[in-house]
């Protein structure tokens, strides 16, 4: 089995959800379930973040022409279905369901063209930043899949690649391998150091340093942020419990 992990850069405007994400920084999406066939796709998500922020999002799903992943930049004429499972203070679980017509296309749906089936998806979705994390069988085309997926999604997001690898099976509870980071996340934590951005004071602003690299600030905080999760992951799955101290004699 193969990994994929990648993600879309929303521009304003394009992506009514990704838009109440940007104005709620805070605010969290992650797929709880995802199900593609040839003409249908559901899911389960779950929204974190403050009142306000889940408002935004809840009237982003109920009340926009969006469509669940659909990737279309005009009205592909599919037919939506979205329920309110759960709602709290700081949390909103969704569920989504469309009818896809010839003009819609979407991830899981492109996927399956170039991966077969049997695809499985995982998604975050923090700001204009909407990563995926998709395992599939390892004899597809990965290569035409992001074809096709720059093609859909043309100038309303930008694509990186974020990993891609087998998938490997761990002995820690079942909890995600996030394997090493992406040559991206690298530049970006170096550029990071190396400017003083983790000094005390800061040396640098995360806005100073995404013109320094000559990316959006968005995409830069993303990165730092994917790569200071890795890394504390990284260093509490490698703490030893120290040995009982000896009884004094």
């Amino acid at each position: 089995m193969r990994e994929l992990v990648f993600a879309l850069e929303y521009e304003p405007g394009c992506n009514r959800v990704a838009d109440a994400l940007a104005d709620h920084p805070d605010a969290r999406i992650r797929s709880l379930s995802l199900h593609a066939t040839a003409e249908h796709l559901w899911r389960v998500d779950h929204a974190t973040g403050t009142p306000d922020a889940l408002d935004a999002i809840e009237d982003a799903f109920l009340t926009s022409d969006y469509y669940a992943d659909c990737l279309a930049t005009e009205d592909c004429g599919a037919t939506q279905t979205t329920r309110i499972l759960d709602r709290a203070d700081d949390t909103l679980v969704l569920y989504s369901d469309w009818t896809r017509t010839p003009d819609c296309a979407s991830v899981p749906h492109i996927a399956r063209d170039h991966l077969g089936d049997g695809v499985l998806f995982e998604t975050r979705h923090e700001g204009r930043h909407y990563t995926w994390r998709i395992i599939h069988s390892g004899e597809g085309d990965v290569g035409a899949f992001f074809d096709d997926l720059e093609a859909a999604v043309g100038e309303c997001a930008q694509t990186e690649m974020l990993r891609t690898a087998d998938t490997v099976t761990t002995a820690n509870n079942g909890s995600e391998n996030t394997g090493g980071l992406s040559p991206e996340q690298e530049a970006a934590l170096r550029a990071a150091v190396e400017h003083g951005y983790y000094e005390s004071p800061r040396k640098v602003d995360v806005g100073d340093l995404a013109d320094h690299l000559d990316v959006p600030r968005s995409t830069l905080t993303y990165r730092l942020r994917r790569a200071e999760e890795h890394l504390a992951k990284q260093h509490v799955a490698g703490e030893t419990v120290p040995d009982e101290p000896s009884a004094s004699l």
